[in-house]
């Protein structure tokens, strides 16, 4: 590649200071911690390196090595096709969350694996429970509808001694349900949290990933999506929206088992008719956790039903 290649600058400015990708990627470091990352390293216009961002062979070995470095994950892969997130954004969600969980311990961050957290949609890619039990010794729940999404989180779990003992994949069978049949009767955690299907029809999802595909200067039809994903991963009747008022009338039923439940919202539009949801359902508190990653803007929403006294005397 010519001249020696130095770190891209700071990919993602505004991501969490605990997030250990708030520099940049260090790409000779990333190929050093996982090798099949170097083929598809490319001059970026400013003379270091960098990686065609639109080619999902390239996403998924950068997921690959970031995984790697930073939490020490070996044998990563996922099913072709299937939704393979940004690690960055996704480790800033559970930064941020640290942080909503301190606060009912006098600012002191969470740590171990007495942390329960359940991952409503873990996907094939297993992402949060990875960075949140390498960041934080967090133990997770990870539910999903797809036994293929499940049997290749299975997989990444076997191939990290010790991870199998912090995981416990759960089979969703009712696809209509969401925390039915996942949280168990007198089971508690101290979170939740979910990245929702954002599109409302598969249809949608598609016109979504050609439009990204034009704005990236790029001709003809293009790959599905550089990030894949499945359509559970996707769409669901109602789109994002409804998805998160699913999760707001079952939550009611489990305002004793979870301390905080949090949802990822991609449209900041559908954030006021949330609130008035999330009011009537009659939560004690509720939060907008902003969180800025370049130009994107991204929040999750949080809600408890449990008061600030009860928080903060031991709830767990």
């Amino acid at each position: 590649m010519g001249s020696p290649a130095r770190p891209d600058p700071p990919l993602k400015p505004g991501l969490h200071p605990r997030n250990a990708h708030a520099s940049g990627y260090d790409l000779p470091r990333l190929v050093a911690a996982s090798p099949a990352l170097g083929p598809f390293l490319r001059r970026a216009p400013h003379g270091g390196a960098t990686i065609d961002f639109t080619d999902p062979a390239a996403v998924k070995a950068l997921n690959r090595a970031l995984l790697a470095d930073a939490y020490g994950i070996q044998g990563w892969d996922i099913p072709p096709g299937y939704l393979c997130p940004p690690v960055p954004g996704r480790a800033d969600y559970l930064h941020h969350l640290a942080d909503l969980l301190a606060e009912s311990q006098g600012g002191a961050l969470p740590r171990g694996p007495q942390v329960r957290v359940l991952d409503l949609g873990v996907g094939a890619n297993a992402i949060y429970p990875l960075v949140g039990h390498g960041a934080y010794g967090w133990s997770f729940v990870g539910s999903d509808i797809d036994p293929v999404a499940l049997a290749a989180a299975a997989r990444i779990l076997a191939a990290n001694l010790g991870l199998g003992t912090s995981l416990e994949l759960r089979l969703q069978a009712d696809p209509a349900a969401l925390f039915r049949g996942v949280v168990r009767p007198g089971e508690r955690f101290h979170a939740t949290l979910c990245n929702p299907p954002f599109h409302a029809s598969l249809r949608e999802a598609q016109e979504a990933a050609q439009t990204k595909w034009r704005k990236l200067g790029r001709s003809g039809p293009g790959p599905a999506r550089n990030f894949g994903g499945q359509g559970a991963e996707l769409w669901c009747p109602g789109g994002e929206a409804g998805f998160i008022r699913r999760m707001i009338a079952e939550s009611r039923d489990l305002s004793d088992q979870v301390l905080w439940f949090t949802t990822l919202v991609s449209r900041s539009a559908e954030l006021p008719g949330l609130r008035r949801a999330l009011h009537q359902a009659g939560t004690a508190d509720l939060r907008t956790i902003p969180m800025a990653q370049g130009q994107k803007q991204s929040r999750f929403l949080a809600w408890t039903y449990q008061t600030e006294a009860a928080r903060k005397s031991g709830w767990v």
